[in-house]
């Protein structure tokens, strides 16, 4: 089994629970191409034996979020997982809603966002959540990101909260916007719920469940439907068919002249798929052989 399978990550798995989990079910080697917080539910992509080799082709998804931010409140770890540290007055002003959406297009473009002291960034070696938990201080750099939208979704005034819709390129941290976006708007807030929707061309309409890979294990026709084979992720890629000799040396790793552009493409061999190849400076080179 080889490819990628999507998950509906629910509350309280982390991405790490999620491909053990998988992984025993399966008995394949099993990756993902980007972690979601433990509180996170939605569309978490898990990479299947040698669908794990395609990580390098998936890890710059942009991605899309449903958020609800809750704003009065200032936690230690910007979601509703951390510590009250701060608590701020919220104005009627908060809830108009052409004020939100004035604020909301403050944030569209590419810009510099300052990544929450809890999480799994690296500085000098450690995590910074590793510094975080001991109180010391780390300087955070500011990491160069992109929102392409934010969409208002519902306004409850009564709950002191709003929900809305982003779409992001990789890298941005949706706990750091919804910080951002309450300061903004006069007062404090934290992540309270967040689901990702899609990531990349995967939506959520397509996941699955850990449940339905338990109850379905020995089920051919749910993993035809619900597995997204190596030749079907690269199904956009053009193809170049090789001959028996050719198929040879390509599989033992010589580089093949040919008169292709620059890009990656499916390798068959008799219309059979072989794997995937890329091609740099008029040489084929193989890359990912089933």
């Amino acid at each position: 089994m080889n490819g990628i399978i999507l998950i509906n990550k629910e509350k309280e798995y982390t991405s790490h629970d999620v491909v053990y989990k998988i992984k025993k079910l399966l008995n394949e080697k099993v990756g993902h191409t980007g972690t979601l917080d433990p509180m996170a539910t939605g569309v978490l992509p898990l990479l299947v034996g040698k669908g794990t080799l395609c990580s390098k082709y998936l890890i710059n998804h942009d991605k899309i979020y449903k958020v609800k931010l809750e704003f009065g409140k200032k936690t230690a770890t910007a979601d509703i997982e951390g510590e009250i540290i701060e608590e701020k007055e919220v104005s009627k002003d908060t809830f108009e809603k052409d004020n939100i959406e004035k604020t909301f297009e403050t944030f569209i473009g590419k810009q510099q966002q300052i990544p929450p002291i809890y999480s799994a960034i690296k500085v000098n070696g450690k995590k910074l959540y590793e510094y975080a938990r001991k109180g010391q201080e780390v300087k955070i750099e500011p990491r160069n990101i992109e929102i392409y939208y934010i969409k208002l979704l519902n306004i409850d005034e009564e709950n002191l909260q709003i929900e809305f819709e982003v779409s992001c390129s990789k890298g941005t941290y949706i706990r750091s916007l919804c910080e951002d976006i309450a300061g903004k708007l006069g007062t404090v807030g934290f992540m309270k719920e967040l689901q990702r929707i899609k990531v990349g061309e995967f939506e959520l309409k397509d996941t699955v469940t850990i449940k339905d890979i338990e109850e379905n294990i020995e089920n051919e026709e749910f993993f035809e439907k619900h597995f997204i084979s190596i030749e079907k992720l690269f199904k956009n890629k053009d193809k170049i068919e090789l001959n028996n000799r050719k198929l040879e040396l390509f599989l033992n790793g010589v580089k093949l002249s040919t008169e292709k552009a620059n890009e990656v493409y499916r390798i068959y061999n008799d219309s059979e798929f072989v794997g995937i190849g890329i091609v740099k400076d008029k040489l084929l080179k193989r890359d990912i052989i089933l």
